[in-house]
């Protein structure tokens, strides 16, 4: 009877643990999903209209994206600064509308409001000059300026927690290059630290945030760059660990933070640096998303963000006396969000799935469920999306016989890419058909530049470079035709116009500078 009895509590016992194992593997399963899956949509340029932002949530939503993350920018139409707004800002019913449309469809929306750096849309209205860390670099405010700035704060976030009925206020904070610059921010960070600094003024920030009932949501570069004082910011803060295909804790040790106490979320991106207009890094990001996602899930991050980037950031200027700014213009322009589609699906099965993704299978697969092909044509399509992104920039490569190498080389995929024969879903085939003759006419003009640039040009080629110029030219207006066809109803009529005329202005500038030559 007492061998019976220890064998049963024997049993009992590894039931118990075996089932505590169990329950603890599946705590760690990549099965378990991530309670914030979530989308962050760049509106600093390329301003989606509201029907565009009302059907794309749709499309979210079907993929089973749960929340979002709005950088309005100068697009929310603030009241009490109403400087801010720009051209392309929402009605206030338009952005309840679509707060209204995406909470039906079970998206909660988060506003992402700039706090330290990437502020130029603010500080370059003259009622923000004393805010600034710099006259000529705009991009950041200076954090001594502590009454000032939690007066705008506070009505700022006011205004968005009024509007948003989500738990979360994004507060930005990334890439705040100028910390320490100005006299006043430099004696402090020699006093206490760059961190004290940052955290000083992010803590401010915090602190309007908790006081609005909202939890606070930041970039984690800098206080990964900087950490010795993150423990004084509010534990409901959480940092979203930004990867866009580079190595783990790139900007410092996230475990640190996270043994502190500190939530993280993760955020991989479809549209970085360096894509732009001619060209995209399409295997980096689905690199990234094989690779990155299954890492934030081991690593015990409670949400994931797909970011979408339509710009850099970086802007130049045109100034008055005083360094009073005139206008801005963006650095740099990607291809419309409309073209991205199967990087959201492919983002999509990476969060429900429970192994990382394979890129050129689920291109393949996508191609005969998206667009009806046979597997040879989806191989192809895969053969574009995976051919070398390259850009021609500070002379390399160095010859017009080089550049024209590299477009000969793109053309035969180019070929690949025109032979397939989509049988549905036509349109977001052509934004890949309109992609590839883009980078096409920017490789023909490099040639062109290239060729100037050379220390063997004279001014007798100039009526041949002329020639070849008139040509992109006039192959550059079909394009801006396939163009609007093709995102009117995405993009506003004046920004379509404006996308063109900003993708072929390098044409028209050389076209102008070899006509007075000849």
């Amino acid at each position: 009877m007492k061998l019976k009895h220890i064998l049963s509590c024997l049993l009992v016992i590894s039931i118990f643990f075996g089932h505590s194992n169990l329950q603890a593997q599946t705590e760690q399963l990549p099965n378990n999903e991530f309670s914030i899956k979530g989308f962050h949509l760049d509106l600093r340029i390329q301003v989606m209209t509201p029907k565009a932002l009302n059907e794309f949530a749709e499309t979210l939503s079907d993929f089973g994206i749960n929340t979002l993350i709005m950088e309005w920018e100068g697009t929310f139409p603030f009241k009490k600064h109403a400087t801010i707004s720009n051209a392309y800002s929402y009605t206030e019913e338009e952005v309840s509308n679509f707060i209204s449309h995406c909470n039906a469809l079970g998206i909660q929306v988060i506003p992402l409001q700039q706090t330290l750096g990437h502020v130029e849309y603010i500080l370059r209205h003259s009622r923000y000059s004393n805010l600034k860390e710099d006259n000529k670099d705009i991009s950041q405010l200076c954090p001594m300026e502590v009454a000032d700035n939690k007066a705008l704060f506070t009505e700022l976030f006011t205004e968005l927690a009024n509007m948003h009925h989500s738990d979360y206020i994004h507060i930005g904070g990334d890439e705040t290059y100028l910390l320490g610059h100005c006299d006043k921010c430099m004696a402090k960070v020699e006093a206490e630290g760059k961190s004290k600094l940052f955290v000083d003024h992010m803590k401010m920030i915090t602190e309007i945030v908790i006081g609005l009932g909202k939890k606070p949501v930041m970039w984690a570069d800098i206080i990964l760059k900087h950490p010795e004082a993150a423990s004084e910011l509010p534990k409901e803060t959480i940092f979203i660990d930004w990867n866009y295909g580079w190595n783990i804790n790139h900007f410092g040790d996230i475990p640190n933070l996270q043994n502190q106490g500190f939530t993280f979320w993760g955020s991989p991106s479809i549209r970085s640096h360096p894509d732009n207009w001619y060209v995209t890094d399409w295997t980096t990001h689905f690199k990234n998303q094989k690779e990155f996602i299954p890492y934030a899930r081991e690593s015990n991050y409670k949400g994931i963000v797909m970011t979408s980037w339509s710009t850099t950031g970086l802007y130049g200027f045109t100034w008055d006396v005083g360094y009073d700014v005139i206008d801005m213009v963006q650095i740099r322009n990607t291809y419309p969000l409309s073209g991205f589609r199967i990087l959201i699906a492919s983002y999509a099965e990476a969060l429900k799935t429970n192994t990382p993704i394979h890129p050129e299978t689920f291109v393949i697969n996508y191609g005969k469920s998206r667009f009806g092909l046979n597997t040879n044509d989806s191989k192809k399509l895969w053969q574009f999306l995976s051919a070398k992104p390259e850009l021609v920039s500070n002379e390399k490569p160095e010859s017009d016989a080089a550049v024209l190498k590299m477009k000969s080389d793109y053309a035969a995929i180019r070929t690949l890419l025109f032979q397939i024969k989509p049988a549905t879903h036509q349109d977001e085939f052509n934004h890949f058909k309109l992609m590839a003759d883009l980078r096409m006419q920017y490789l023909s003009f490099k040639a062109v530049e290239a060729k100037y640039n050379s220390e063997n040009f004279t001014t007798s080629q100039t009526p041949v470079l002329l020639k070849k110029l008139d040509q992109i030219l006039k192959d550059a207006k079909q394009l801006d035709q396939r163009f609007i066809a093709l995102n009117k109803g995405f993009l506003y009529d004046s920004e379509l116009k404006e996308q063109n005329k900003i993708r072929v202005q390098a044409v028209n500038v050389l076209h102008n500078r070899l006509s007075k030559l000849k």
